[in-house]
């Protein structure tokens, strides 16, 4: 396992002040306020060695517009349990790892949080076994993970997104995330649109595509979206979340360094960019043992475990500025405090939406959708 904690923690070791300034202003914008946390969640950062950050996004004052201010939180963490337990010990234990971490996420003053990919279970889809995995699966509505959630978004006025492995009453299961409102009610859920058929990562064995479209949840504190990990390479399924009028986009992810570490900096910051809104990235850490051995493919040997998932979880603002990354191999809590008003402010600056032409390229993606399509290229008239 790399031992590189985070990208934050070799620049603060070898550059001085001046640089680390310089190079933080180049790779993360503006420099932000730093948010307090509670003595309570500061004592639990030494007690058990999570990495729990804060920090502020400012908008410019308005003479017509209140402030709107939202606090987000994401949390990262390894599974609890070893794998080879019983899956409802596993459940059990990552239960209460978590209720411990939504306390504090609760006394940090969090209003909408947002937990990692299929958050109650390993992700254990590299190794294309069904047993014991897919016992894993419950339903959306009313299955464990959301009634032992319920009552810890009523407690602490709290929106909960929780990705899961769903099975609906078909015996179908879909990769899910669930929106439990503030009040302890099921506001609605979101299934992944795009899936991961890379390598030895071939999610089609457990779920399909999802048939949720883009929904855009209104809560009291903002309106939210999933775009659920895969969907993070694909700029439409960005955009579609912006045009049904999302404020924040929730990215949970479970991705390892082998694949995608390099490009993880970069895809929800540029959406947040594009799409005049803020984005949340969420990735779960450290490296998964299965019992049993598996093939890999791509002419690599047998093994018996995942690659290492690097955390990094980060929250992008539309105007590029976002935080530092949380640790790359240590369980983590994120808050930020967000003024949505900074949205539009962007929006206004920028123009994107106003510059888009999507009506132009709906009449190309038509065209290029027909069997006769033929692509639009101009050759040199040089033999």
């Amino acid at each position: 396992m790399s031992s590189i904690i985070s990208i934050e923690d070799i620049f603060r070791e070898y550059l001085k002040d001046s640089q680390l300034d310089e190079i933080n202003r180049i790779l993360c914008g503006k420099e932000l306020k730093k948010l307090q946390i509670p003595d309570p969640v500061s004592d639990l950062i030494i007690e058990k060695g999570y990495d729990i950050q804060g920090y502020v996004f400012e908008a410019k004052e308005e003479q017509l517009r209140p402030k709107r201010i939202v606090r987000v939180g994401l949390i990262q963490n390894k599974i609890a349990a070893e794998t080879s337990e019983p899956v409802a010990a596993q459940r059990e234990a990552i239960y209460k790892k978590l209720g411990t971490f939504i306390d504090c996420a609760g006394q940090c003053g969090v209003n909408i949080l947002c937990l990692q990919e299929v958050w109650p279970m390993p992700f254990a889809f590299y190794t294309r076994e069904k047993s014991p995995w897919c016992e894993f699966a419950e339903s959306a509505e009313d299955g464990p993970t959301t009634n032992f959630l319920k009552p810890l978004c009523k407690r602490h006025n709290m929106v909960i997104v929780s990705p899961i492995l769903e099975k609906d009453e078909k015996e179908v299961m879909w990769n899910t995330a669930v929106i439990i409102d503030n009040h302890g009610n099921v506001l609605g859920k979101h299934r992944k649109n795009h899936i991961s058929r890379v390598a030895d990562l071939d999610e089609s064995m457990y779920y399909v595509e999802g048939d949720t479209g883009h929904p855009v949840f209104e809560t009291e504190f903002g309106k939210i979206a999933v775009n659920v990990s895969f969907g993070r390479h694909h700029p439409l399924n960005w955009m579609m979340f912006a045009i049904n009028g999302a404020e924040i986009v929730f990215n949970p992810c479970a991705t390892v360094k082998e694949s995608s570490e390099h490009l993880w900096r970069i895809e929800a910051r540029n959406a947040a960019i594009a799409n005049h809104y803020f984005t949340c990235a969420i990735n779960r850490i450290r490296i998964e043992r299965y019992p049993r051995d598996f093939t890999p493919g791509e002419g690599l040997k047998a093994r018996n475990e995942s690659g290492q998932f690097y955390g990094s979880s980060y929250i992008t603002a539309p105007d590029g500025t976002r935080t530092p990354g949380l640790s790359r191999v240590q369980d983590g809590l994120l808050v930020a405090e967000l003024d949505l008003n900074l949205n539009r402010q962007i929006s206004d600056s920028w123009g994107f939406k106003m510059t888009e032409r999507l009506p132009m390229y709906v009449e190309a993606l038509k065209k290029s959708l027909q069997s006769d399509y033929e692509p639009q290229i101009i050759k040199s008239s040089i033999v």
